[in-house]
């Protein structure tokens, strides 16, 4: 079952900080929630901060550019820059345990509209992470207690809530600056290029989350990988994202939407959850683009937040779309998964 916390909300809506309105992990008690030392408190509740300050409403910058070719024949692509304005909302928070959600609101300023963007969940000592390894598939990567200790989880889900990429690092505070950073990790390719390209496979990254005084930062260092044959590096590529807190645009689209939609959202978060606690390994059966995935369940939501369908009615309708898409991996929750839509339909 999906975890929902409504503290964050209440904090805001009582104008505290989250972390005074929230319950640590460390006073969860026999709960189940992570248990934190007394020499970790101070950094846990820090790190926690610089997490919960991703939330709030931003004009957004996308700015990638090719830096060094390594095939001889390969030409620098342009480089791509885009942006548009992006309300992040905390909508779970368990203390050990924090997801953000992104909202893009696009088009014209007098009829605005929410495209829902992609997700991060932030997980306190993992005992294990969500990685992607080519081909839209994922596995279960154990984490070290070495490795894990006192360090986060950061596990990006794409616009459908399908995983998208996952690594561990630790929240650091040196020169001023508090920022995250775990080694290298797959990617799969970004839409700016999924539906342009077909030289290269997948990227491997290194991933860094900065907080600054007016917002925070996404910095990255990508090497496009081919993997056909012998895998080799194409190019190299540097991206910077850049949230600029900003509230001049119509957030209460995204606020709107998300108070129409965060259950139905909820119900598919479930299903892909059932999914990854079901397997060891798993993939989606679809190559390269997911459109015939992510139209449909996005296609939901609109109908649950225009009245023309229930949310009972639109997750049946979701765990038909998700169940004909994973692998024969997870044969038989694919076939649960179509039972109990048979079921709620008939009713």
């Amino acid at each position: 079952m999906s975890r929902r916390f409504p503290c964050a909300a209440m904090a805001a809506l009582l104008g505290l900080s989250a972390l005074s309105a929230c319950t640590t992990a460390s006073e969860a008690g026999p709960s189940g929630a992570l248990q934190v030392g007394a020499a970790t408190q101070e950094t846990f509740a820090r790190d926690r901060e610089s997490i919960l300050a991703m939330a709030g409403n931003y004009k957004v910058t996308f700015d990638f550019e090719e830096t060094v070719a390594f095939d001889p024949d390969y030409e620098l692509k342009e480089p791509k820059l885009s942006g548009g304005y992006e309300v992040v909302r905390v909508i779970e928070d368990d203390g050990d345990f924090i997801s953000l959600q992104h909202l893009l609101v696009v088009g014209p300023e007098d009829q605005p509209f929410v495209v829902k963007h992609w997700r991060q969940d932030w997980r306190y000592q993992p005992e294990r992470v969500l990685t992607f390894i080519g081909g839209n598939a994922w596995e279960w990567r154990d984490v070290p207690e070495a490795e894990r200790k006192g360090a986060w989880s950061q596990t990006v889900y794409q616009v459908d809530d399908a995983p998208r990429y996952g690594a561990v690092g630790a929240w650091r505070y040196e020169g001023g600056l508090a920022e995250w950073m775990p080694d290298k990790e797959w990617r799969p390719l970004p839409r700016r290029d999924m539906t342009t390209r077909d030289d290269y496979h997948a990227i491997d990254a290194v991933n860094r989350h900065v907080i600054t005084q007016w917002g925070w930062v996404h910095e990255q260092d990508n090497a496009k990988l081919v993997l056909s044959g012998d895998p080799m590096a194409l190019v190299r590529e540097i991206g910077v994202n850049t949230y600029r807190r900003y509230d001049d645009f119509p957030v209460s689209v995204a606020n709107e939407y998300w108070a129409a939609t965060a259950n139905y959202w909820a119900g598919v978060r479930d299903i892909w959850q059932e999914i990854e606690e079901a397997n060891d390994r798993f993939a989606i059966t679809l190559k390269g683009e997911t459109e015939e995935l992510y139209r449909p369940l996005l296609g939901l939501a609109a109908a649950v937040q225009e009245g023309e369908m229930d949310e009972a009615e639109a997750l049946a309708e979701a765990e038909r779309v998700i169940a004909g898409y994973v692998t024969p991996d997870v044969g038989r929750l694919a076939e649960r998964l179509r039972t109990r839509t048979e079921l709620a339909s008939s009713h």
